[in-house]
């Protein structure tokens, strides 16, 4: 550990202190390998007189003993740039508190305290006292302040009104005269020195503007006249005093964080910036490590143009520390890994050079030295062996910074598009054959929606903003749709997806500030009709597109709960955005798995069970938040459960499937009865209702004892009553693709235990046969394919044949056979439990062999379908092995019976 001597070799400033202060000295050199806590700042503070006479002495020496402290520190190599910049942010928080707290009780005694207006007009005994917030901004509010920094502070106050005093004067008047005796109070410069500089331009209207302002007058200013650097600005204010912080944030918030994703904070901040460089290049600033190219402030840009872009739908990066922010960053796949890793490390090393630079002599300076001994002073302190040492890490950092700031701020409309003319020339003679000679094979039909989109009122009565980013995106959407293998279509949905977010400037600045999102939006248009609709309707989506693992990483359902739980824990008591935050990132997760769809990743099988999994987080989700909402519940956690039929029963849910839900609790309290039926109908209502950001699932509760005349909870023994006493067999085929999804497992068990006892039960094996195959003829009836399409059409799904061929064998064959082989009630799915019966001997094992990949390819059939929105009907001839083989499983299993439809 280097001397006190050496110590004070890198820094003028500290040697000429502590040589007129040898006490100090002797106080620094003991307590050098302490950290400054705010315990002991707050101590030594706390020891001091406390009267206005002797503030300014008492504030600077303050400064003195700490600013001693932890400069030693830092020099000494002892203190991380964490201790150091929340020391001198502690520094100037306790200052100004204690002025304030000193200052307003001469003011007070002289007028009495401010009030807001009372309820009948301005009745100063009945308003509330008023207190002056002083904001901190910049690296004050960050908690990222440097050693000789000014502070950035702007003053507000919650209500107009007047003073309760005898000469008594406006809260305006009291709060202006307030914060002049503050200002002075710390910037004024004494024998002692001064405490910090203080700037006062951020506030609104700057030099020009009132030096306090009200809630109310912040707010207008906002609304009115607030400028984008000033969203900037906004980020990291952080009130220092006074109270009525949250009525504050509400002004604050709306203001710098949007609601969607606010991607046209890159083109505000990229113009931002360049005023910056050429006021840099102006004053030939290349060495200042602050505004230089690749210095703090663009590492700062970086990170804070997400916080602009994202932070008002991911509330964890609305943090003020920018190291915060690169890391949660990189969390999220905004940045890489490697990225915010080297510009942390970046940022770490300008930091402490800055530190450097300003020890030397106190001055707020940002610049490289030109002396030969102050670089060796700084190159010194910095740890190197010689300045040039310095000089080429710094140079490594700063290209470092400077190339990941390109990356984000880079403009990617240079120039004009090579099919620009294609698009201003729409409706030109020469447009079919350039549609051609793409490969479009409709060049007309290509050619005259073009020129209709550009003739048309949409196009005609867009702002001047939104028109030059459409203008920028109508070629490259022509050029990424002629690169695939269905051109025509691509680009027609992909006209489509424009015009419907034509009236949302930030969507058309994502895709044109991100050409790479526009190609994949393109592939994703191309390859489904059903996910181009589905982008159409939630175009928030788009923002997933740029995440570069969008293909390669797989579902982590825990992480996703627990991220899911914390999130809605956030918005409580917001019952409104909980469900819009349900629906947004299930919307979000689906999207995802639609991409990895498209793109060949997942089997048909696959998706399901990601899809099943999610929505069973989702109902558990709601039920919590639906509980918690209820006013009379009797006890913390419900004792009910969401059980799941049909299509998530049985892990087999796609993509617009609804949910089949049955909701059962087992409490003995008496009220348990009606507040389970309320939590059902809420349940409900948190799962279907339509809210600004969709519907999360269509449900039927159908499927509960007695149905729509039935209870909407049953209780766990009415629920045992009803399935062994009243039900139709129907409902316990039903029952053979049950399971519990959500709630209390205990309850959830106790229904499997339910479940098993009925499928178990002996039966009649000619009465289940009738009754199954009268089903299955209604089923025909009501869906099958009718008259002489059968010839030419067949139905995957409802055909003979088909899907529910291999269903109901499966149901008869668990509702026949539990009684004997317990194996057959697991809810395994059809291609398992047919094996399963094989294994047993009930049905030939090379039969069921050849119907679970004919049930596989019919999913897979069906799937592909409805990807494009097409309904599941196919040629006969496609299938007709596949129809053969269902047919002979189902002539084994039941006689020769017939089922009508499709000639069998």
């Amino acid at each position: 550990m280097p001397s006190l001597a050496d110590i004070l070799a890198t820094s003028r400033y500290l040697d000429r202190l502590l040589a007129a202060k040898p006490a100090l000295a002797a106080e620094v050199e003991v307590a050098l390998e302490q950290a400054v806590t705010q315990e002991d700042l707050s101590a030594w503070l706390a020891a001091q007189p406390g009267d206005e006479a002797d503030l300014k002495r008492v504030l600077r020496q303050f400064k003195q003993h700490a600013y001693a402290r932890i400069a030693t520190r830092d020099l000494a190599g002892l203190a991380p740039l964490s201790e150091v910049t929340e020391c001198m942010t502690l520094i100037a928080e306790m200052a100004v508190r204690k002025a304030v707290d000193v200052l307003k009780l001469g003011l007070t005694e002289r007028y009495g305290t401010p009030r807001g207006a009372g309820e009948g007009g301005v009745d100063n005994a009945a308003g509330r006292a008023q207190e002056l917030i002083v904001i901190g901004m910049g690296k004050l509010g960050g908690r990222e302040l440097n050693v000789s920094s000014d502070i950035d502070l702007i003053f507000v106050y919650p209500e107009d009104g007047e003073t309760d005093g005898a000469k008594s004067i406006s809260n305006f008047e009291f709060f202006t005269r307030l914060g002049r005796s503050l200002i002075n109070a710390i910037a004024d410069v004494t024998e002692d020195g001064q405490v910090f500089r203080v700037d006062m331009r951020l506030r609104p209207n700057g030099d020009s503007g009132p030096l306090v302002c009200s809630f109310e007058m912040l707010e207008n200013y906002f609304i009115t006249q607030g400028r984008e650097w000033e969203r900037y600005a906004w980020i990291k204010a952080r009130p220092l005093t006074g109270s009525r912080h949250d009525e504050l944030d509400k002004v604050r918030h709306p203001f710098v964080f949007r609601k969607y994703f606010d991607f046209g904070a890159i083109n505000a901040m990229r113009e931002l910036h360049a005023q910056i460089r050429r006021e840099v290049a102006k004053k030939d600033m290349a060495d200042n490590v602050k505004l230089g190219p690749g210095g703090i402030r663009e590492i700062e840009f970086i990170a804070q143009v997400f916080q602009l872009i994202r932070g008002g739908r991911d509330t964890p990066l609305q943090v003020k520390s920018t190291q915060k922010v690169l890391k949660l960053l990189a969390e999220r796949g905004i940045l890489s890994q490697d990225a915010a890793a080297e510009l942390g490390s970046a940022y770490v090393f300008l930091r402490r050079l800055e530190h450097r630079l300003q020890y030397l002599d106190d001055a707020q300076t940002h610049s490289l030295p030109t002396e030969g001994e102050d670089r060796r002073r700084v190159a010194t302190a910095m740890g190197f062996a010689s300045f040039e040492a310095l000089l080429e890490e710094l140079d490594d950092h700063r290209a470092t910074v400077s190339r990941h700031f390109e990356q984000v701020f880079a403009d990617p409309n240079h120039g004009q598009h090579t099919l620009a003319a294609l698009w201003q020339d729409a409706g030109g003679d020469a447009q079919e054959d350039r549609f051609e000679q793409l490969g479009y094979r409709n060049p007309p039909a290509a050619a005259q929606r073009l020129a209709a989109l550009r003739s048309g009122p949409l196009y005609q009565q867009m702002t001047q903003d939104i028109r030059s980013r459409f203008d920028a995106l109508v070629p490259r959407l022509i050029e990424a749709a002629a690169a695939l293998s269905n051109p025509d279509e691509t680009l027609s949905r992909g006209i489509d997806l424009l015009e419907s977010i034509s009236r949302r400037a930030a969507y058309l600045a994502l895709l044109q500030q991100y050409p790479q999102a526009l190609k994949k939006v393109a592939q994703l248009l191309g390859s489904s009709n059903w996910a181009a609709a589905y982008l159409k309707r939630h175009p928030i989506l788009l923002d997933e597109l740029l995440d570069p693992r969008l293909l390669d990483a797989m579902s982590d359902w825990a992480a996703f709960r627990v991220q899911l739980t914390a999130r809605l824990e956030e918005l409580e008591p917001d019952t409104e955005r909980q469900m819009d935050t349900l629906r947004e990132l299930h919307h979000a997760q689906v999207f995802r798995l639609l991409t990895q769809d498209v793109a060949g990743l997942l089997t048909v099988e696959k998706l399901a069970d990601h899809l099943s999994e999610l929505a069973d987080i989702l109902l558990d989700a709601a039920i919590r938040r639906a509980w918690l909402k209820m006013p009379k519940r009797h006890s913390e956690a419900p004792k009910f459960a969401v059980i799941s039929y049909g299509k998530l029963g049985g892990k087999e849910l796609g993509y617009a499937s609804d949910l089949d839900l049955v909701f059962l609790f087992d409490d003995p309290a008496p009220e348990a009865g009606e507040n389970y039926a309320r939590l059902g109908t809420r349940l409900n209502t948190w799962l279907s209702a339509q809210t600004s950001a969709g519907q999360l699932f269509e449900t039927d509760l159908r499927l509960r004892p007695n149905g729509d005349s039935g209870l909407v909870a049953s209780s766990m023994e009415a629920f045992r009553k009803y399935q062994l006493e009243s039900a139709w067999v129907w409902e316990h085929q039903a029952l053979t693709r049950a399971r519990f999804s959500a709630g209390d497992r205990a309850v959830g068990d106790a229904f499997e235990r339910i479940r098993c006892e009925v499928l178990r039960q002996k039966r009649d094996l000619p009465a289940l046969r009738e009754e199954v195959l009268a089903m299955r003829q209604k089923m025909i009836d009501a869906h099958g394919t009718k008259g002489d399409l059968r010839d030419t059409v067949f139905d995957l799904k409802h055909d003979p044949g088909g899907l529910v061929d291999v269903e109901f064998v499966v149901q008869y064959l668990v509702l026949g056979y539990s009684h004997q082989h317990a194996e057959l009630t697991g809810n395994l799915g059809n291609i398992a439990l047919l094996k399963i019966a094989a294994d047993l001997g009930l049905i030939p094992p090379d039969l069921a062999e050849t119907v679970r990949n004919a049930y596989r390819d019919y999913r897979r059939m069906q799937h592909e379908l409805r990807l494009n929105a097409a309904r599941a009907r196919v040629a006969p001839d496609l299938v007709q092995r596949r129809v053969d083989a269902v047919r002979e499983l189902w002539r084994f299993v039941f006689g020769e019976s017939v089922i009508g439809g499709n000639g069998q």
